[in-house]
């Protein structure tokens, strides 16, 4: 994607100066300084129009890295397809770009999901019941070394 063009068609700049404005930020020149030293260049843009040339270019390069983050980690799980991979192509805004990704992104283990995972759920529910009946007895129903419970502690702290 040609920032310099893309910025040009969203502002309706001409695209010879977007491209001189692009150049000198990314040369490392200031705003001030373009609009004040660079007229030449920049067809005597002013500090407004830079501004926003340097905010969406700014954004847009925010836009390209996450889509290469998204790539990496869709790839990664093995979930890229062709069709996925052009849908986050066409994107250009981040909210779009995330509505995309919200489907496909990795669900957060929490420790409840760990937990049940473990076949703890139960003894969850058994300590909220606080019944009277002895809870180190029924801890021990649930120590495993399969489900990576090893002792009562473990037991207890997946419980809570």
């Amino acid at each position: 994607m040609d920032a310099a063009l893309e910025i040009s068609r969203e502002t309706g700049l001409d695209k010879k100066k977007v491209e001189a404005v692009v150049t000198l930020l990314e040369d490392g020149a200031t705003i001030w300084f373009i609009a004040r030293y660079r007229k030449e260049k920049t067809g005597s843009l002013d500090e407004v129009a830079i501004s926003d040339i340097r905010d969406r270019l700014e954004a847009l390069k925010a836009l390209s890295d996450r889509k290469k983050a998204i790539l990496k980690s869709l790839t990664e799980r093995d979930l890229l397809t062709e069709e996925l991979s052009a849908a986050i192509e066409k994107q250009r805004t981040l909210t779009e770009l995330e509505d995309l990704y919200e489907g496909y992104r990795p669900k957060r283990q929490t420790r409840a999901t760990k937990a049940v995972e473990k076949g703890l759920a139960p003894l969850a529910e058994f300590i909220r019941s606080q019944t009277k009946s002895p809870l180190r007895a029924e801890i021990a129903k649930y120590i495993s070394s399969d489900k990576d419970v090893p002792d009562a502690a473990a037991a207890l702290a997946g419980g809570r």
